[in-house]
C-alpha cells in the first residue's frame, strides 16, 4: 500500500446525555491512501458524520489517534485545529451553503481570503478550480442563477481551491437527481485521481433517495466502498499538486467491513 494520508488508530468516541453514556465509535482503525475516493455508507445514526467530523478536525475523539498527513490532529487544541483546517481540509456540504449575494467566482474565492495571498494569486487559483469543475462560463452568476448540480460544483471548487490535503463531503448528492448525482460524483472522483492526489471521503445515508438497493457498487451496511480510476472526462492537473497514485483503503480491524461501530447515535 502506498503512503496513507489518513491514519485512524483505536478510535473511540462517546457522548454523555444526562446520566447515559452513548458509545458511537468503538476501537476503529482505518487507513486512507493518497488519491483514494472512499464512501462511507450506513443508516442514519450509525456514526458516519461523527467519524467524518473527527477526521476533519471538527471534533475530538474520546480515545485513540488520528494522523492526517504529518499532523496528529487528535492532540491539537481548538485554535490549532482551526488553523490546520484552513490549510488542509476542503469541505463539501449537502446544502451547498453558498452566499446568495456573491457570484460563483466570489464564493470560491472566500477560503483564500483567510490565507496570505495576493489578489492575482487568488484569481489564478479560483479560475483553475472553476475550470476543473467546468464552470468558468458561469463564474459571474449568483447561486440563484445556477442549477442544483452547478451550485454543488461551485461547492466542490470552493473545497479544492486551497489545494487541501483532504476533501470531506457530507452527503454531497442528497439533494440532487440521479443524473446530476453521477456528474457531481465524477467531479469528486477526478479530485481524487492520480493527477491531483487529494483523498476524498464522502458520506451517504441509506435513506438517500439516490441510493438504490439494486446499485451494483453500493452495498447496504458497507461503510467503506472503494472507487478507482476517475473518469477520463476530467483529465486536468490542479495547482502544483503532484502526488503519487492511490493505494487501497484498508482497516486493521476487519470488523470495520461489517459496520462494527455502535448504531446508537450519529
Amino acid at each position: 500500500m502506498a503512503r496513507a494520508i489518513v491514519q485512524v488508530r483505536n478510535l473511540f468516541k462517546s457522548f454523555v446525555r444526562g446520566s447515559e453514556e452513548i458509545k458511537v465509535l468503538q476501537d476503529l482503525s482505518l487507513d486512507v491512501g493518497e488519491a483514494e475516493f472512499l464512501t462511507l455508507m450506513g443508516p442514519s445514526g450509525s456514526g458516519k458524520t461523527t467519524l467524518l467530523n473527527l477526521i476533519a478536525g471538527l471534533d475530538q475523539p474520546t480515545a485513540g489517534t488520528i494522523l492526517v498527513g504529518d499532523h496528529t490532529i487528535s492532540g491539537m487544541s481548538e485554535s490549532q485545529l482551526a488553523r490546520w483546517r484552513t490549510r488542509n481540509v476542503g469541505f463539501i456540504f449537502q446544502f451547498y451553503y453558498l452566499l446568495p449575494v456573491l457570484t460563483a467566482f466570489e464564493n470560491v474565492e472566500l477560503p483564500l481570503l483567510l490565507l496570505t495571498m495576493s489578489s492575482r494569486q487568488r484569481r489564478e487559483q479560483v479560475l483553475k478550480a472553476l475550470d476543473l469543475v467546468a464552470l468558468t462560463d458561469r463564474m459571474r452568476h449568483r447561486p440563484g442563477q445556477l442549477s442544483g448540480g452547478q451550485q454543488q460544483r461551485v461547492g466542490i471548487a470552493r473545497a479544492i481551491v486551497t489545494d487541501p490535503t483532504l476533501i470531506v463531503a457530507d452527503e454531497p448528492t442528497g439533494e440532487l437527481d440521479e443524473t446530476t448525482e453521477a456528474q457531481v460524483l465524477a467531479v469528486l472522483q477526478s479530485c481524487s485521481g492520480a493527477q491531483m492526489g487529494m483523498p476524498s471521503i464522502t458520506l451517504h445515508s441509506l435513506t438517500d433517495p439516490n441510493l438504490r438497493a439494486d446499485s451494483p457498487d453500493r452495498t447496504p451496511l458497507a461503510p467503506a466502498r472503494r472507487r478507482r480510476n476517475p473518469p477520463a472526462a476530467w483529465p486536468r492537473s490542479f495547482l502544483s499538486a503532484t502526488r503519487s497514485p492511490s493505494a487501497t483503503v484498508s482497516s486493521s480491524d476487519r470488523r470495520w467491513s461489517s459496520m462494527s461501530w455502535s448504531c446508537s447515535a450519529g
